[in-house]
């Protein structure tokens, strides 16, 4: 089913924002497009990877069996005082009827291990996956107008410790922290200069209204003077440069596109140093020689603002983020050698995490390309093979003899890394799991194409769980909770509405978090566009964000009165537990409704193709027509 347009957005604010009522109550915004600090531009030279001076403590790649960094483990104490404050915020306005929330952190806020830890995930999907997930970030963000109303979510955001993204959702991950954690209000913005034109497809580049004022000549060149120079530099190039490149033309405010910005240099940032957000984190898959990434052998690796690397047994290994492109041998960097800057563009990041998308490129390599580009894919592919044609190459490998017993990349000059959805997890939850970052909860985004209309099904769930119980090891002490089949969540209707999965914890085999499930599903917009669209109008834009929205708060609560109760009774659950502290009613009430309760019907269901459930105003629909439509589509969960 195409997506048609809907009436409704939700807009945010941010200093500088100034608004006026739609005709649904919504904000029509207008921001005054001052410059906003982003992410410092501290690559030595642009995009190509330099040689600079080592620092006195020459940089090595750290054991993950010494548990978190020195530099995580330091900027968490801040964060957890931060998301203190943020979460009595919060409780202010999302209520659990006859217990005292505020009170309750108050209580215990002498041990902050005792205080919920809240993390949240973006899944993959393309400019689907970043629409959506705008629209749920929207909703948590207390800087979004309205946001911290009755039947509202925001300030979750500012209550979370880790916000993960993967593939498209890293794209959204990326373009609020690589511009200062502006929010998605002013990004979205129909001002001159706004950073999300998907209007202009990106193989046209921007146009006269951008930052960038090019001609889609002008704009090819550019790209292709900057992959060009790094492999002049000696550095070896794949189709994820380009596509990194060309996506920063997009997602990020500044003059081409911000070839200086970089990934690591968003903890060089002073409201990153004080703790003033979440931690970012991105999601890509190593792929190893001859080997097919499954989710069961693949290495899931991370980026934070000053590593990559991996808790998996495999490598098991952090190399520092701002040092990536030195000559790492075992895990040091020889004293005859210099060390490099620059490698960890902010662009080829993201692009890494969706390298899938280097079929963007070459779908088109026979048209609209420039002879000059063709001829570089051709170089390229002619080189790696086509077989290979969605890797990112991180070269030298920074995992360079570093766990040669165990590594299968431990010995190749280059490390082969692809897009974090191609074992199927596409929802970044293995960042978030690992019992080092003791993560409570974790609101899970789904925005993934598992049916025949682009739809999730929970297959990203399902993976995650699956490796969980592998026993070969990879898992390595993370636990799951026990998820359901696809065919069980299509039947019993868990993607259409919010599921919690590891309610008790009990059931358990170790530390594992509570997870919302928030699967993408029609309320005011059919929201299901195809991964590879590479263009939206601006009105198809906002009305997938603003069906984004209502995903996470059930239509602005208008599904269920009571859905922030449940949401704040999920944030609670496991300090509930910590501190022997007997759940509300009203959270056993939640806890009854919304938690999976573990029946199953793994027949093939009929084909899914869900309906919008709410009208254009944002209004609920009639009892009548909304059996008609449960009738039509997946069980659908009512609370009307």
């Amino acid at each position: 089913m195409k997506p048609t347009t809907a009436a409704i957005a939700l807009a945010g604010l941010l200093s500088g924002v100034t608004a006026a009522p739609g005709p649904h109550g919504e904000r029509i915004e207008r921001i005054d497009r001052t410059v906003l600090e982003r992410a410092l531009p501290n690559a030595p030279d642009g995009y190509v990877p330099s040689n600079v001076s080592c620092p006195a403590n020459r940089p090595t790649v750290r054991s993950a069996s010494s548990g978190l960094s020195q530099n995580e483990t330091s900027w968490l104490k801040t964060r957890r005082e931060k998301t203190q404050s943020a979460m009595k915020d919060f409780f202010n306005h999302v209520t659990i009827r006859d217990f005292d929330a505020v009170q309750y952190l108050d209580r215990h806020s002498s041990n902050t291990s005792n205080l919920p830890n809240i993390g949240i995930a973006v899944s993959g999907g393309g400019y689907r996956a970043l629409m959506n997930g705008a629209g749920a970030i929207k909703a948590f963000d207390s800087r979004t107008e309205n946001s911290t109303a009755t039947g509202q979510l925001g300030g979750l955001l500012q209550s979370a410790t880790y916000l993960a993204g993967l593939s498209g959702g890293g794209w959204l991950v990326g373009s609020i922290y690589v511009n200062n954690f502006t929010t998605i209000s002013a990004l979205q913005t129909h001002e001159k200069g706004a950073v999300w034109q998907f209007q202009n497809s990106i193989f046209e580049g921007p146009d006269g209204d951008s930052i960038q004022i090019l001609d889609s000549a002008t704009y090819y060149k550019h790209v292709y003077d900057t992959v060009q120079d790094k492999k002049d530099a000696g550095y070896e190039t794949s189709i994820t440069d380009y596509w990194g490149r060309a996506l920063s033309y997009q997602l990020i405010n500044a003059t081409d596109g911000g070839p200086s910005y970089t990934w690591s240099s968003i903890a060089l940032t002073d409201s990153f140093k004080q703790a003033e957000m979440p931690m970012p984190l991105l999601v890509a898959d190593g792929r190893y020689p001859d080997e097919l990434v499954v989710s069961s052998n693949a290495t899931v690796y991370e980026f934070n603002p000053w590593e990559f690397g991996t808790f998996d047994p495999t490598v098991y290994g952090f190399a520092p983020l701002e040092y990536l492109g030195s000559k790492f041998d075992g895990g040091s960097i020889a004293k005859n050698e210099t060390c490099v800057r620059g490698f960890d563009n902010a662009g080829f990041v993201m692009g890494t995490s969706s390298s899938l998308f280097n079929q963007f490129f070459l779908q088109v390599n026979s048209t609209s390309l420039p002879d000059f580009l063709k001829t570089a894919f051709s170089d390229i592919l002619a080189k790696i093979g086509e077989d290979d044609e969605d890797i990112a190459i991180y070269a030298p490998n920074p995992f360079y003899n570093w766990a040669p017993d165990t590594s299968p990349a431990a010995h190749q000059e280059e490390l082969d890394m692809v897009d974090g959805g191609e074992d199927l997890q596409n929802i970044p939850l293995h960042p978030l799991i690992q019992p080092e970052r003791h993560v409570d909860v974790i609101f899970a985004v789904d925005s993934s194409a598992d049916t025949t209309y682009s739809w999730p099904n929970g297959t990203a769930l399902v993976a995650t769980y699956e490796r969980s119980l592998n026993s070969t090891g990879i898992a390595n002490g993370t636990s799951f909770p026990a998820i359901p089949d696809q065919n069980t969540f299509v039947n019993n209707g868990l993607n259409t509405r919010p599921t919690f999965f590891g309610c008790n914890s009990t059931n358990t085999t170790g530390p594992t978090p509570l997870v919302v499930y928030l699967p993408n599903y029609p309320y005011v917009s059919y929201s299901n566009w195809s991964t590879f669209q590479p263009s939206y109008e601006i009105s198809e834009r906002d009305d997938t964000i603003a069906n984004g929205y209502d995903v996470v708060t059930m239509g602005n609560s208008t599904r269920d009165g009571n859905w922030t109760t449940c949401v704040a009774c999920a944030i609670l659950s496991r300090s509930f537990e910590r501190t022997n502290t007997q759940v509300p009613d009203a959270c056993t009430q939640c806890f009854q409704k919304y938690c999976w309760d573990g029946t199953t019907n793994s027949t093939n269901p009929a084909e899914y193709e869900p309906v919008t459930l709410l009208d254009s105003a944002g209004s609920a629909l009639s009892p009548a027509v909304i059996t008609t439509m449960v009738a039509a589509s997946a069980a659908l969960f009512t609370m009307l």
